[in-house]
Order: structure tokens, then C-alpha cells, then sequence
């Protein structure tokens, strides 16, 4: 019976063996990828044409235009009895300019406070701004923001 112990043992034993054989080849070893080489892309500037900026109003910090009076002939006359020559004037009319006074110059018709600026005191870019307000308010922002332009 000693021989049959000994050929248990051996096959136990490579039994033994065959099982960690198989285990050690169930692990994957971490592999490196080599990085590959890095290209450098060169980048060619397209040229492009220069598109044509808008004209500013003012050219120069210091070039102001002059500020156009009315005569008395080409004055607006309000109908709450105000009579306004430049553009000041309208601002400051407008300030303090009702509803109702304002929607009797300005309708979807026409609008005298556009008409008169473009015709008399020459200012086409702020008649087309006005032309666009609705409101004594807005037509107001209109005519501060177009006296920057002006040497008041």
C-alpha cells in the first residue's frame, strides 16, 4: 500500500502544481503603450480682407461738431406752447413732455419731431433713431446719446 500513497501524493501534487500554473496565467501583466511621437501641426494664418468698420459720428476725442440752432422761422413750435430750436431744447422738452403731446407729433403716420430734426437741423442718424421711438422717454435716451456728437 506504500506505492499507492506515494502516487496519490505525486498526483496530488502535480495536481497542486497545475493549479497555480493556471492561476499565474490568469494574471495579465500591466502592459506599457509607448507614447507615440508627438507632431507639430503648422498653422497658417489665412488672410482675410478687411471688412469696412462703420463710421463713428465723432472722429477725434476732441472733434465735436457744432451744435445746430434753428431760426426762429424753422422752430418747432410744441403744442403745449414750447418753441425748441436745437436739439438741447428737445432734449429738455422731452423731459418734461407729456403723453398726450407727445402722441400728438408722433403717430404711426408721421413723426414731427423725426421730420423737423432730419429737414432743419440736419441730422439724418438721429432723425432714423426718433423715428423708431415710441415714447418721450425713449425718444429722450434718442437725443442725449446723438449730443454727444455735439460741442454743447
Amino acid at each position: 500500500m506504500p506505492t499507492k500513497n506515494k502516487t496519490a501524493t505525486k498526483k496530488g501534487a502535480k495536481k497542486s502544481v497545475a493549479k497555480k500554473a493556471s492561476v499565474r496565467t490568469s494574471v495579465k501583466k500591466p502592459t506599457t503603450k509607448k507614447a507615440a511621437p508627438k507632431t507639430t501641426v503648422k498653422k497658417t494664418a489665412k488672410k482675410t480682407a478687411k471688412k469696412p468698420q462703420a463710421k463713428k459720428s465723432v472722429k477725434a476725442v476732441g472733434e465735436k461738431k457744432p451744435l445746430i440752432l434753428a431760426s426762429n422761422d424753422k422752430s418747432f413750435w410744441v403744442t403745449n406752447g414750447a418753441v425748441l430750436n436745437s436739439l438741447l431744447a428737445l432734449r429738455n422738452a422731452l423731459d418734461e413732455m407729456e403723453k398726450e403731446v407727445y402722441s400728438y407729433h408722433v403717430t404711426k403716420e408721421h413723426n414731427d419731431f423725426a421730420n423737423w430734426v432730419d429737414v432743419v437741423l440736419c441730422d439724418t442718424e438721429c432723425a432714423a433713431e426718433l423715428k423708431q421711438a415710441k415714447t418721450p422717454v425713449k425718444a429722450k435716451s434718442v437725443v442725449s446719446r446723438r449730443l454727444k456728437v455735439y460741442s454743447v
